[in-house]
């Protein structure tokens, strides 16, 4: 039995409400603003920023079409954001198509991966040299 396009693209589209839900959350209550979304629990016993402080702020800037105020905020965050819109794409062609979703074979490895990366960014980010990486 053959499955509708509609049936098909149901999962991305739920996926894209999700995400155009948050973005709107985003552009309605500016993380630019102290406390806006709460304080960073890591931040807060530590005094050093996690390697996801700033990412708020860098997906407002996104929103807004500010660039490179966003690479300032976390290029990490900048970096995520632009592999997310491509596995998207391809998910949503994949599902279209009716095609199996290319690399899901290998998404633990690839979500590792990105985690890994994420830490790296992170203690990267804390070298004086670095300094500008920071939030």
């Amino acid at each position: 039995m053959t499955t509708g396009l509609t049936s098909r693209l149901r999962a991305p589209g739920v996926v894209a409400l999700a995400g155009a839900a948050l973005a709107a959350a985003l552009v309605v209550r500016d993380p630019h603003v102290g406390g806006s979304w709460g304080r960073c629990p890591f931040l807060l016993l530590t005094g050093v920023p996690c390697p996801a402080c700033g990412g708020l702020r860098a997906t407002n800037d996104l929103l807004h079409g500010r660039l490179a105020d966003a690479v300032h905020s976390n290029v990490y965050a900048v970096g995520t954001a632009g592999l997310a819109v491509v596995a998207f794409a391809v998910w949503t062609v994949a599902a279209a198509s009716g095609r199996p979703v290319p690399l899901r074979r290998h998404s633990t490895t690839l979500l590792v991966a990105w985690f890994v990366g994420l830490v790296v960014f992170g203690l990267v980010r804390l070298l004086p040299g670095l300094s500008a990486l920071r939030p």
